[in-house]
């Protein structure tokens, strides 16, 4: 299995009263990396349909230590979950090379001019085949 690794700034609008990364922001640090994998790494590789449109049907989060403002932290990226019309991304951040949270999302492929779920595509199943966690 293949992990899709980006650096994410932590910036002074990501902090809390009490100078921790806010607990919502992390998902706004996986978001970043997540378009990153599928805008950017996607692209690379001939694949711009994920661009049409992906919605998340669901995440869970797991903080395992605080985050301060300071370096970028690096997010690990995989795919844990290979289904028709879905996939679940899962995630490590790490602060300092220090594990801080694992987190997942479901991914749906989504047609946003027509507003509906769709089947990933045959190209889409290929890039994400060798993030699949086995």
């Amino acid at each position: 299995m293949t992990r899709f690794s980006y650096d994410v700034a932590v910036r002074w609008s990501d902090m809390d009263a009490y100078g921790h990364v806010n607990n919502t922001r992390f998902l706004t640090l996986y978001e970043e990396a997540r378009v990153a994998m599928f805008f950017v790494g996607a692209r690379a590789q001939g694949v711009t349909s994920f661009e049409d449109g992906i919605v998340i049907s669901r995440h869970e989060v797991d903080y395992l230590r605080p985050v301060d403002y300071g370096d970028a932290v690096r997010i690990e990226m995989w795919v844990s979950q290979l289904r028709a019309a879905s996939f679940t991304v899962s995630y490590e951040l790490f602060d300092d090379g220090v594990l801080a949270s694992r987190a997942s999302s479901v991914c749906v492929p989504y047609n946003l001019a027509e507003q509906f779920p769709r089947r990933l595509t045959e190209a889409e199943r290929d890039f994400l085949k060798p993030y699949l966690e086995a």
